[in-house]
């Protein structure tokens, strides 16, 4: 297949560009919109060909699960080991765009490291996250009631609690919009055993004060938005007594562990957070 096209594609499919510009740029490259409508269910099927083949891995074991929540019964990935009858959990929340192949990945990833982990699909009070088109899961983000959705998070951990393949232990980790979930999760759960969020909206420091399990924060050098909660977080945090540390990844750009945004991915960064990571959740969830 051309490169042009198939270049095309994979910008889409990464999020580099919106659904309505990758037809339109596809219309151009194929010579008309009728031929790129025809090129469209090709290149999907292939991609989802790929896709369900990354997806097989012979040590684990997948499905999507339901858990109930706050707003009614949520949708989410699920992944453990093959080998073993009973794992330490984290729960993986996702960025503001959804439960996104990535999200899936990372999921099966913490699994690899011998966690029951569970990745909940925020989206699902509106549907659940819409396929192909990421605009309009950032947009249904912005819909969420913030309260409810944290709500649903915190049943998430009470799911994993008591879920069969668990050891009772629980932590979370998240990115983006979900490293600033995963810093609420601490807040109202206090059966949380231990809370990872990467480059994260922090709590105020009225809220630090709830925060029972032990926290390791990762943060990306260039994100000023971000980084400017960080000083009173960290007073909040010192003034309150909490086990805590706090990484910051000089020259990454915020996403810095989103290995398929090729813009903002940092691998050297990614994977020196990813085993502190593992290092942390290994440590506490024990």
């Amino acid at each position: 297949m051309d490169t042009k096209i198939t270049t095309l594609y994979d910008d889409y499919r990464q999020g580099r560009t919106n659904r309505r510009k990758f037809v339109r740029k596809l219309a151009m490259v194929a010579g008309s919109s009728a031929a790129a409508a025809a090129l469209l269910p090709i290149l999907e099927e292939n991609n989802m060909g790929v896709f369900l083949s990354e997806q097989v891995d012979p040590d684990l074991m997948t499905e999507f699960i339901n858990y109930p929540g706050e707003t009614g019964e949520m949708k989410g990935f699920l992944a453990w080991p093959k080998t073993g009858k009973k794992f330490p959990a984290v729960l993986i929340i996702h960025e503001n765009r959804g439960l996104q192949p990535h999200i899936q990945d990372v999921t099966r990833r913490m699994a690899k490291e011998g966690f029951l982990a569970l990745a909940p699909d925020a989206l699902s009070p509106l549907g659940g996250t819409p396929e192909n088109d990421q605009d309009k899961a950032v947009a249904m983000i912005g819909q969420l009631d913030k309260d409810k959705t944290i709500k649903n998070f915190v049943a998430a951990v009470k799911y994993l609690k008591t879920q069969p393949l668990s050891t009772g232990k629980v932590g979370c980790t998240g990115f983006c919009w979900g490293g600033g979930m995963t810093n609420q999760v601490a807040v109202n759960s206090p059966d949380l055993n231990a809370a990872v969020p990467y480059y994260g909206m922090q709590p105020t420091a009225e809220q630090v004060a709830s925060i029972k399990a032990p926290l390791m924060a990762h943060y990306a050098g260039e994100d000023t938005r971000i980084n400017q909660g960080i000083p009173a977080f960290e007073e909040a945090l010192k003034k309150n007594n909490k086990v805590y540390q706090i990484f910051m990844y000089d020259g990454a750009q915020h996403a810095f562990n989103n290995d398929s945004n090729p813009e903002r991915y940092n691998e050297k960064a990614a994977k020196l957070a990813w085993s502190r990571t593992i290092s942390f959740f290994k440590e506490y969830l024990k």
